[in-house]
């Protein structure tokens, strides 16, 4: 895919992709809660005409490209593998292709997601999934389900994990990642005084594969993305102990350099799968090299 088209992606079907939707909308232009640092402001500017972004806060700005490297924190390459995997697959849908007068047609241009059914995961394709990601398809079906959903008339399905506020964050086969509005925290209550934190779902499931349960004793969040560090934040205050399993990359790393800040009782568990980025790549490598010791909180 070229590069001009590429840049050519709609921001705002990325960010509505993401279950990030504008605080202030206009007819041409909407002001976003910037996604790649704390905002209260919402100082993003995403100008609908041009589809280009600007941060108010850090004087930055520039193309889709750009955002992405910016929320991933990653290169530009891998942004360009990033965008054109989204493309190259029937999520790719969740994008419209920028055009100078597109939304001078269209009123509030909101991306419209539909759950049509929410069932047991059974799946062929989704099912493997599972099994690629090392996960018992008990323990998926306990916390996730299978998530029938419509977008601009053609219906997709994924592994579904649901968040506090009634959404779903979505992980398919494609390498395709994305939410059923509204973006928010899980959370799985417990009433301990401990709590463990992981960045997404499969973390969460990883480890309890890794503890040989179902199920843990102690409180749990689950941010479904490092932007909402800040909204775990009072989740996390009311623990005596906290144990975040985070990614090991720099946005693991800033995450939990914030819960520590606010919250010192955290341990960063981390540095048990130091050579692995994050907890279900070391749940994979383990299950390669046939080792069954648990592991220890």
């Amino acid at each position: 895919m070229a590069l001009s088209e590429i840049k050519r992606l709609s921001i705002r079907d990325y960010l509505n992709m993401n279950g990030i939707r504008p605080k202030k909308n206009f007819n041409s232009y909407g002001m976003y809660l910037c996604p790649f640092r704390e905002d209260q402001n919402a100082s993003l500017k995403v100008d609908y005409q041009k589809n280009i972004w600007y941060d108010f806060g850090i004087n930055e700005g520039g193309s889709i490209i750009d955002l992405v490297m910016k929320m991933d924190r990653c290169s530009f390459s891998e942004a360009v593998t990033h965008l054109e995997k989204l493309t190259t697959v029937p999520e790719r849908n969740y994008f419209s292709f920028h055009r100078e007068n597109e939304l001078n047609n269209t009123k509030g241009n909101e991306l419209a997601i539909t759950v049509s059914d929410v069932r047991s995961i059974s799946h062929p394709k989704l099912v493997d999934w599972v099994n690629t990601r090392k996960i018992d398809l008990s323990l998926a079906n306990l916390y996730c389900r299978e998530v029938h959903y419509q977008n601009r008339d053609r219906m997709y399905y994924s592994i579904g994990f649901g968040n506090d506020s009634g959404g779903y964050e979505l992980s398919s086969p494609s390498g395709f990642k994305g939410c059923v509005p509204p973006k928010e925290i899980s959370t799985v209550k417990n009433a301990s005084y401990v709590c463990l934190a992981f960045e997404g779902f499969w973390d969460f499931l990883s480890y309890l594969t890794l503890q040989k349960t179902e199920k843990t004793p102690y409180d749990v969040v689950v941010l479904n993305s490092v932007a909402n560090v800040q909204k775990a934040l009072p989740f996390l205050k009311m623990h005596t102990n906290i144990f975040a399993y985070l990614d090991n990359d720099v946005s693991g790393r800033n995450a939990f350099q914030k819960i520590k800040s606010s919250c010192p009782q955290a341990r960063d568990m981390s540095k048990r799968y130091s050579i692995y980025k994050d907890l279900n790549e070391y749940l994979c490598s383990r299950m390669r090299i046939n080792k069954d010791r648990g592991m220890e909180l």
